[in-house]
C-alpha cells in the first residue's frame, strides 16, 4: 500500500502544493520562494528518505512567516495522511547529528498526540536573519506546525553550536533521521505499535 499524500492549501497569504512519499529515496523538488527554507526542506527529504515536492508562493514581500508556516502545516497534514493507521511502523526514532560547530538531537514518537519540546538554541538565535531573510525564530515555528498537524511528538535539543546556519541545519537533519526511524516499517511489528491498539 502506498504511503503517500498530495495536498493543496490556498489562502489570501499563500498557496501550497505538496506531494510526499514516505517510502521514497530522498528525492526533493522544492520551491517555496524562501531559499533557506528550500535548503532545510531539501535536507529533510534527503536524510529522511522521504520523496518531497513542494511548490509554494506567498506574501514574502511582507515577511517569510506566512509562506513558511503554511508550508509546514501542509507538510504535517501530508505526513498524517500518508501514515494511515500506522500499522507496522517502528513508531519511535532518535538521532544526534553534528554539523561542524553545531550538534542537535531529535526524538520522534508517532503517537497521535501532537507535542513539541524545543530547547537549547543560543540566546539571540531567534532574532538572527539566516541568509538575510529567514528569522531564526521560524525554526521552532516549523517544528511546531509539523508536529501539531502530523499528530506526532517531537523533541529537538540543540546541544552545541555557534553559527546560526549550522544550528538550524543540524536541527532539521536530526529531525529527518529520527523521523525516518519512526515511520519505517518494522517486519517484527504486528498491527499498531501501541498497547491501546490505536495511535
Amino acid at each position: 500500500m502506498s504511503r503517500s499524500a498530495s495536498l493543496q492549501r490556498s489562502t489570501s497569504e499563500s498557496s501550497i502544493e505538496l506531494t510526499l512519499n514516505l517510502d521514497g529515496t530522498g528525492r526533493a523538488d522544492i520551491s517555496t520562494t524562501v531559499p533557506f527554507f528550500d535548503h532545510l526542506l531539501t535536507a529533510f527529504a534527503k536524510h529522511s528518505l522521504v520523496d518531497l515536492s513542494v511548490r509554494a508562493t506567498g506574501d514574502t514581500h511582507i515577511d517569510v512567516h506566512h509562506t513558511v508556516e503554511d508550508t509546514a502545516i501542509v507538510l504535517g497534514q501530508a505526513i498524517r495522511q500518508a501514515l494511515g493507521d500506522k500499522a507496522g511502523i517502528g513508531r519511535y526514532g532518535d538521532a544526534t547529528v553534528p554539523l561542524d560547530d553545531a550538534l542537535a538531537r531529535a526524538v520522534v514518537d508517532v503517537s497521535g498526540r501532537p507535542y513539541l519540546v524545543h530547547t537549547g538554541e543560543p540566546a539571540g538565535f531567534e532574532f538572527h536573519l539566516i541568509g538575510g531573510h529567514f528569522t531564526g525564530s521560524m525554526i521552532r515555528h516549523v517544528f511546531e506546525a509539523i508536529s501539531l498537524n502530523a499528530g506526532i511528538t517531537v523533541h529537538v535539543t540543540v546541544l552545541d553550536g555557534r553559527d546560526p546556519h549550522h544550528i538550524a541545519e543540524a536541527e532539521f537533519k536530526a529531525f529527518a533521521r529520527a523521523f525516518r526511524k519512526a515511520v519505517e516499517n518494522d517486519a517484527r511489528v504486528v498491527g499498531i505499535p501501541s498497547t491501546k491498539g490505536a495511535l
